[in-house]
């Protein structure tokens, strides 16, 4: 197998031995079987690990697992705890896609920040299959009949060279241990059920069915070609990109054939559907102003143009500050750390946008996340717990500017620092500290 995975990298370029890899990694049996792949193979790589809050103790126990495994293997490790649910209401959309957006944007964003040239994820022939298959359920264009790439962007994924009992005989063959969700039995799932009830119906027809799709999908590959280098001349005529928007000229996109699936490749990156971008080309003549939303952007036609803009997810995710990291950036916040051995002459820091903290009572990794509901801490200076909501209202912090709010949290659990505000009398200074962390918002 090991052969085989590593001529399909080669075949289609997928990465070299010198780029660093940022390898997602569940704790499945997928995702672990990919990592010791690389491992064999000598790529050099670090593994990110997304929890989504969904599934209580039984998530914290995957964490911890890749956490261990990331140690073991002598690789750097990223993990990410998102609030789901509350993004999918927000959008009004699933948790699994809510879950997607979520995940492949923080995978890019610790790939472009932190110097990795490639993100692996665990795809294998069999999740191809029903890629293809449940796309076309749902109704879909040359992209979804391809199903997933082996290289799309940034994405690889170099075990579309196997299928699904490839895997488990390498995990057999090696002992490996992997965690087992028990959401992926659940019908209640659109892929599962596809994968239990479906699935096993077309294998009775066609014995060799994944291998079918995946040849299929390497001709629909093909025509998509053809169709991707004519986007790219519309796109090289009708697109404009700025730090901060990207722009598309709304009379070069109305001269161009089949527009709408034109406009749908070029928003594909983008996160809207074709049934939203049909709603884009018929607001063309319409007066400027109108909106348009998927779950990662914002689109607004103006006069001459449409105007994109990126969503702010950081908020529904957390960023985590290792012990000895000096600075940590995220959306609109920049903090830096400094850390004292306590001696004559030491002046406490003062101001809301510093907090010196008792490095000896603290446990790390210490963690950056919004505020949430029911959150409390002790405020210096006031006697007893304090719940957060009511700390606020008590600063007069405007309604619209609560969910900037951001919190520094030990790894114990305990708010430290209500960033910006207030530091909690657990963590403040006394004449028995040995040691400060002093944490500054730049």
């Amino acid at each position: 197998m090991l052969d085989r995975i590593q001529s399909y990298i080669q075949e289609h370029t997928l990465f070299t031995p010198t780029d660093k890899l940022l390898v997602a990694v569940s704790g499945g049996l997928d995702s672990v079987v990919l990592a010791h792949v690389l491992r064999k193979l000598g790529a050099q790589f670090a593994i990110a690990h997304c929890h989504f809050g969904l599934r209580g103790e039984e998530a914290d126990a995957d964490e911890q697992f890749v956490r261990k495994l990331a140690k073991q293997y002598d690789v750097p490790y990223f993990a990410e705890f998102f609030q789901t649910k509350k993004f999918a209401e927000q959008e009004g959309i699933s948790t699994q896609m809510a879950a997607r957006a979520l995940r492949y944007q923080w995978f890019e964003e610790v790939r472009s920040t932190q110097g990795f040239d490639y993100i692996v994820t665990a795809h294998h022939q069999r999740d191809a299959a029903e890629t293809m298959l449940l796309n076309l359920t749902h109704g879909t264009g040359l992209a979804g009949l391809h199903g997933i790439r082996p290289k799309n962007g940034y994405l690889v994924r170099p075990l579309l060279a196997v299928g699904r009992e490839d895997l488990y005989d390498y995990l057999v063959e090696n002992r490996l241990i992997w965690r087992e969700d028990a959401s992926n039995d659940s019908p209640v799932y659109q892929r599962n059920l596809l994968r239990i009830e479906v699935l096993p119906v077309l294998r009775e027809i066609n014995p060799s069915l994944d291998q079918t799709l995946h040849i299929t999908a390497e001709r629909v590959g093909g025509a998509e070609e053809i169709v991707r280098r004519y986007v790219e001349e519309t796109a090289a005529q009708a697109r404009r990109d700025d730090p901060e928007a990207t722009y598309l000229d709304i009379r070069t996109l109305q001269k161009t054939a089949a527009t709408t699936l034109v406009l749908h490749e070029l928003l594909r990156p983008f996160g809207f559907s074709y049934v939203v971008v049909k709603d884009i080309v018929h607001s063309f003549g319409a007066e400027p102003g109108r909106r348009f939303e998927s779950p990662t952007h914002r689109l607004v036609k103006d006069r001459e143009q449409l105007v994109i803009t990126p969503k702010n997810l950081s908020k529904f995710g957390t960023h985590q500050l290792a012990a000895g990291q000096e600075v940590l950036k995220i959306d609109g916040l920049h903090l830096r750390t400094e850390l004292h051995e306590v001696a004559e002459g030491f002046d406490i820091p003062k101001g809301k946008a510093v907090a010196a903290l008792d490095a000896d009572a603290l446990k790390f990794p210490l963690t950056v996340r919004a505020w949430q509901e029911g959150d409390w801490f002790m405020p210096i200076g006031m006697k007893g717990k304090k719940k957060l909501s009511d700390f606020l209202i008590d600063q007069k912090v405007p309604l619209n500017l609560k969910d900037n709010v951001q919190v520094l949290v030990s790894g114990d659990g305990k708010i430290a620092w209500v960033i910006g505000f207030r530091p909690d009398d657990r963590f403040k200074v006394t004449e028995e500290t040995e040691r400060v962390l002093v944490v500054k918002r730049m």
